[in-house]
C-alpha cells in the first residue's frame, strides 16, 4: 500500500525504510518558471501591497493554493511554509490543511543558535568569546529560549517540523573550532532539539559547508535529520551515512548544485545517481539538492533531478538493509 508524502517523511525522519524515498527542497525558487510569472507571496509583499482584512485574506488563501499545486506537480513530501509574521503563518497553514489535508509534512524555520556572522561581526564574536565568555553565553541562551518559545507557538499553530538554518560551515570547516563550538553552540542547539522532540516535532538540520569537523557533535544533539551534505565543501554523503545511520539520525542531500549550473548532463546525472545509492539503502534518507534550486537556474536541469528520482525511488527488496 502507497504512504502518502507526510507518511513517507515521517518514516525516512524516523530513520526507517518507506516505501519510496521522499523527495522536498529547503526553498524552490522557480515558481515563476513553472506557474508562467507567478510566484510566492509573503508577508512583506502584502504589506508592500498595503493588503489588510479580507483582502490580505483572500490573498493568503490563493497563495496557499498556489503552494499546493507547485508542492503536489514536484512530488514533495515536506512543505516548507516560511516569510510569514506568525498571523499570517496561522492563516496560511489552516488554508493549506483545508486545501489537502494532512497530504504534507509541514515546516518553517527554527534555529536560535550563532551562525557565520558577517565580517564585522565576526571579530566582534571572535574577541567576544575570548573577552567575555558570559556574555556570549548570556545571548546564547537568550536566542535558543527565543526559539524554543517560538517553536512552541509555530507547533501549535500546526507545523510539525522545524528546519534549523543557523550556517556553521565554510568549505574549509566550521567558523568556530570544535573547542569553540562545543561551549558556544552545541549545548544551546541540543535544548532547541531536544524541545522540538519532546513537543512531538522533527528537527532537521542544516548547515552548508565542511560539517566533517563538528558531525559528531551534531550527532549528539539527536537531530531527526542532517541536510545537505555539501558536495562543494567535500562531503561525502556515504561517508556521512555511514556515521549517522548507527545514531537512528537520517541525512538528506546532496546533488550538486554546482553542477547544476555549470555541469554537464552526464555529471548531474552522476551526482544524481551517487545521493541515491548511497542514501538510500535502509532507509532514513530523504533527496535533495546540496542547498536548493535557486533563481536562475535552468528549471529542466532541476527537473532532471527530479525525474532521475522517479525512475529510482521506490525501494526494493535489495534496498531494505543498510550494509554500510
Amino acid at each position: 500500500m502507497l504512504m502518502t508524502p507526510r507518511e513517507r517523511a515521517i518514516e525516512a525522519l524516523n530513520c526507517r525504510v518507506p516505501d519510496a524515498v521522499p523527495t522536498f527542497e529547503l526553498e524552490f525558487q522557480l515558481v515563476p518558471e513553472m506557474r508562467s510569472g507567478r510566484d510566492w507571496l509573503f508577508s512583506g509583499d502584502l504589506d508592500r501591497m498595503g493588503l489588510k482584512g479580507r483582502e490580505r485574506d483572500a490573498k493568503l488563501r490563493e497563495n496557499a493554493e498556489l503552494m499546493v499545486s507547485v508542492y503536489r506537480e514536484l512530488e514533495y513530501s515536506i512543505m516548507h511554509v516560511c516569510s510569514f509574521n506568525e498571523e499570517d503563518l496561522a492563516k496560511t497553514v489552516r488554508y493549506i490543511r483545508e486545501i489537502s489535508g494532512n497530504e504534507f509534512l509541514l515546516t518553517c524555520h527554527g534555529d536560535g543558535t550563532f551562525a557565520i556572522p558577517d565580517g564585522d561581526g565576526m571579530y566582534e564574536l571572535s574577541y567576544r568569546m575570548v573577552e567575555e565568555p558570559e556574555s556570549v553565553h548570556e545571548q546564547a541562551r537568550r536566542m535558543a529560549d527565543e526559539a524554543i518559545a517560538r517553536n512552541r507557538r509555530m507547533f501549535d499553530m500546526g507545523i510539525e517540523s522545524f528546519i534549523l538554518c543557523s550556517d556553521y560551515c565554510f568549505n574549509a570547516g566550521p567558523f568556530m573550532s570544535p573547542k569553540m563550538f562545543s561551549e558556544f553552540i552545541t549545548p544551546y542547539l541540543f535544548d532547541i532539539i531536544d524541545h522540538i522532540r519532546r513537543m512531538g516535532g522533527y528537527a532537521i538540520k542544516h548547515t552548508d559547508g565542511n560539517i566533517m569537523p563538528i558531525l559528531d557533535q551534531m550527532m549528539d544533539c539527536r537531530p531527526h535529520c542532517i541536510h545537505s551534505l555539501d558536495p562543494m565543501a567535500g562531503v561525502d554523503i556515504a561517508e556521512v551515512k555511514r556515521l549517522t545511520y548507527p545514531r537512528g539520525i537520517a541525512i538528506c542531500g546532496n546533488v550538486n548544485c554546482a553542477l547544476l549550473q555549470t555541469g554537464t548532463d552526464d555529471e548531474v546525472r552522476q551526482s544524481a545517481l551517487y545521493a541515491l545509492n548511497s542514501g538510500k539503502p535502509g532507509g532514513g534518507y530523504i533527496y535533495s539538492t546540496s542547498n536548493c534550486p535557486f533563481r536562475g537556474l535552468d528549471l529542466n536541469r532541476y527537473l532532471m533531478i527530479l525525474d532521475i528520482w522517479r525512475q529510482n525511488r521506490y525501494y526494493h527488496e535489495e534496498d531494505m538493509l543498510y550494509r554500510g
